[in-house]
């Protein structure tokens, strides 16, 4: 990396309904892995593929908030302009918007598999890595699709995503911890316990918010 280049940021984007310590993991495995300044958490206020979350922008920032409070030496931080934009978020726009702010700071957008492999529905997809990296959060028993359009940009080399502002995509194998936000909240509407999977301070605000059907 050349001196004139700063360190690369990495955004990790989800609903977060509720954020889990296998987000909090995943982002630290990728900022460690990587070397990477900072990696923010990026709440979309709502998404064009997914089902609209069940908690309130309002209540997932306050148990986004909350988690990292837990744990402010992990180099972890929260982006809240989805949100503050509101209606239905789409990358490209976001990622445009923090690129403009970056210059040719080094830009990484984290994903897991089942996200890349469905790049073809997002929005402007072919202009996203014109305004990032891709890291993708690889797992076992998960076909990685290699889409055509994208084949000159992979790289197998870390060092690459500093050298450059994006363009380059690169497939990381991570350990991933086994929790979903779809899990946690069938088990709070179930009434079953949630600690361990999530920071005590967040079990606590879905319980006085009576989120997931709790209580």
């Amino acid at each position: 990396m050349t001196s004139s280049i700063p360190a690369p940021l990495g955004l990790l984007g989800g609903t977060f309904d509720p954020v889990h310590l296998g987000h909090l993991r995943l982002a630290i495995e990728l900022r460690e892995t990587l070397d990477l300044a900072e990696v923010r958490l990026l709440p979309s206020a709502q998404t064009h593929l997914r089902d609209v979350a069940r908690a309130s922008a309002a209540q997932r920032e306050t148990m986004l908030e909350a988690t990292l409070a837990d744990c402010v030496d992990a180099g972890l931080g929260l982006d809240r302009r989805e949100l503050t934009r509101g209606g239905v978020s789409y990358t490209f726009d976001t990622l445009e918007a923090v690129r403009n702010e970056l210059g040719v700071r080094p830009l990484c957008f984290l994903v897991g598999v089942d996200a890349w492999n469905a790049l073809p529905q997002w929005h402007r997809w072919r202009e996203l890595l014109d305004l990032a990296h891709f890291v993708i959060a690889s797992r076992p028993g998960v076909t990685l699709v290699r889409h055509a359009e994208t084949e000159t940009a992979w790289t197998a080399d870390p060092a690459a995503l500093r050298r450059r502002p994006a363009g380059h995509v690169l497939a990381c194998a991570i350990p991933l911890l086994p929790i979903s936000s779809t899990d946690i909240r069938a088990r709070v509407a179930a009434g079953r316990c949630i600690d361990g999977l999530v920071s005590p301070a967040v079990a606590a605000f879905i319980a006085r918010a009576r989120l997931y059907g709790a209580g």
